[in-house]
Protein backbone atom coordinates (compact mmCIF):
# COMPACT_ATOMS: atom_id res chain seq x y z
CA UNK A 1 0.00 0.00 0.00
CA UNK A 2 3.35 2.49 0.31
CA UNK A 3 3.95 3.24 -3.10
CA UNK A 4 6.29 5.82 -2.50
CA UNK A 5 10.10 5.03 -0.68
CA UNK A 6 13.17 2.00 -1.86
CA UNK A 7 12.47 -1.42 -0.64
CA UNK A 8 15.30 -2.68 1.23
CA UNK A 9 16.08 -5.84 3.27
CA UNK A 10 17.83 -6.64 6.62
CA UNK A 11 18.15 -9.87 7.77
CA UNK A 12 20.00 -12.26 9.53
CA UNK A 13 20.65 -16.10 9.76
CA UNK A 14 23.24 -18.49 12.13
CA UNK A 15 25.89 -20.27 10.68
CA UNK A 16 26.94 -23.23 12.40
CA UNK A 17 30.89 -22.04 11.61
CA UNK A 18 30.50 -17.90 12.13
CA UNK A 19 27.51 -17.84 13.69
CA UNK A 20 24.72 -14.97 12.81
CA UNK A 21 25.42 -13.46 9.76
CA UNK A 22 23.46 -9.75 8.94
CA UNK A 23 22.32 -9.23 5.36
CA UNK A 24 21.33 -6.16 3.89
CA UNK A 25 20.53 -5.39 0.22
CA UNK A 26 18.18 -3.49 -2.12
CA UNK A 27 14.49 -5.76 -1.00
CA UNK A 28 11.27 -6.86 -2.21
CA UNK A 29 11.52 -8.27 -6.18
CA UNK A 30 15.16 -7.19 -6.38
CA UNK A 31 16.44 -9.45 -3.64
CA UNK A 32 14.72 -12.60 -5.60
CA UNK A 33 16.06 -11.24 -8.87
CA UNK A 34 19.34 -8.94 -8.41
CA UNK A 35 20.55 -10.81 -5.00
CA UNK A 36 22.07 -7.71 -4.39
CA UNK A 37 22.93 -8.29 -1.06
CA UNK A 38 26.08 -8.03 1.63
CA UNK A 39 26.88 -10.05 4.56
CA UNK A 40 28.80 -9.16 8.10
CA UNK A 41 29.52 -11.08 10.71
CA UNK A 42 27.99 -10.12 14.13
CA UNK A 43 28.47 -8.08 16.01
CA UNK A 44 28.24 -4.71 13.43
CA UNK A 45 30.18 -1.46 14.23
CA UNK A 46 29.54 1.82 12.91
CA UNK A 47 31.29 1.31 9.99
CA UNK A 48 30.33 -2.26 9.30
CA UNK A 49 26.49 -1.00 8.54
CA UNK A 50 27.90 2.16 7.03
CA UNK A 51 29.72 -0.23 4.53
CA UNK A 52 27.29 -2.97 3.67
CA UNK A 53 24.65 0.08 2.68
CA UNK A 54 27.66 1.43 0.25
CA UNK A 55 28.89 -2.38 -0.82
CA UNK A 56 25.03 -3.12 -2.54
CA UNK A 57 25.41 -2.57 -6.63
CA UNK A 58 22.48 -0.85 -6.01
CA UNK A 59 23.97 2.02 -4.13
CA UNK A 60 23.68 4.70 -6.51
CA UNK A 61 19.44 4.21 -6.37
CA UNK A 62 19.31 4.70 -2.25
CA UNK A 63 22.00 7.75 -2.83
CA UNK A 64 19.52 9.51 -5.40
CA UNK A 65 20.92 9.32 -8.28
CA UNK A 66 19.51 11.56 -11.69
CA UNK A 67 18.57 14.08 -9.69
CA UNK A 68 16.34 12.05 -7.23
CA UNK A 69 16.28 12.36 -3.26
CA UNK A 70 18.66 10.64 -1.28
CA UNK A 71 16.67 7.48 1.35
CA UNK A 72 17.63 8.17 4.81
CA UNK A 73 20.90 6.39 5.05
CA UNK A 74 21.87 7.00 8.57
CA UNK A 75 18.11 5.58 9.27
CA UNK A 76 19.29 2.27 7.45
CA UNK A 77 22.56 2.18 9.18
CA UNK A 78 21.05 2.59 12.37
CA UNK A 79 18.46 -0.41 11.86
CA UNK A 80 21.52 -2.30 10.94
CA UNK A 81 23.27 -2.15 14.28
CA UNK A 82 19.88 -2.15 16.24
CA UNK A 83 19.30 -5.45 14.20
CA UNK A 84 22.76 -6.81 15.24
CA UNK A 85 21.98 -5.88 19.28
CA UNK A 86 18.60 -8.04 18.70
CA UNK A 87 20.77 -10.81 17.74
CA UNK A 88 23.39 -10.30 20.39
CA UNK A 89 20.66 -10.07 23.76
CA UNK A 90 18.36 -12.74 21.97
CA UNK A 91 20.34 -15.98 21.34
CA UNK A 92 16.96 -18.07 20.53
CA UNK A 93 16.78 -15.49 17.37
CA UNK A 94 17.80 -18.38 14.43
CA UNK A 95 16.43 -16.37 11.39
CA UNK A 96 15.32 -12.67 10.69
CA UNK A 97 13.74 -10.87 7.29
CA UNK A 98 12.82 -7.38 7.76
CA UNK A 99 11.16 -7.17 3.64
CA UNK A 100 10.36 -4.52 2.93
CA UNK A 101 12.26 -1.80 4.76
CA UNK A 102 10.75 0.94 3.07
CA UNK A 103 13.57 3.92 2.94
CA UNK A 104 12.30 7.30 2.34
CA UNK A 105 14.34 10.86 2.64
CA UNK A 106 13.55 11.22 6.44
CA UNK A 107 12.70 7.85 7.84
CA UNK A 108 12.70 3.84 7.10
CA UNK A 109 9.83 1.80 7.74
CA UNK A 110 9.47 -2.05 8.43
CA UNK A 111 6.46 -3.30 6.44
CA UNK A 112 7.00 -6.88 6.77
CA UNK A 113 8.98 -8.87 9.49
CA UNK A 114 9.51 -12.67 10.06
CA UNK A 115 11.20 -14.15 12.75
CA UNK A 116 12.22 -17.94 13.59
CA UNK A 117 12.83 -18.66 17.22
CA UNK A 118 14.63 -22.05 18.53
CA UNK A 119 12.44 -24.17 21.03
Amino acid sequence: MVREGLETIVGMTRDPSFGPLLLFGLGGVQVELLKDVVFRVHPLTDVDAREMIREVRGFPILEGMRGETSVHLVGLEEVLQRASQLVGEHEALQEMDINPLVAFPDKVAALDARFRIAR
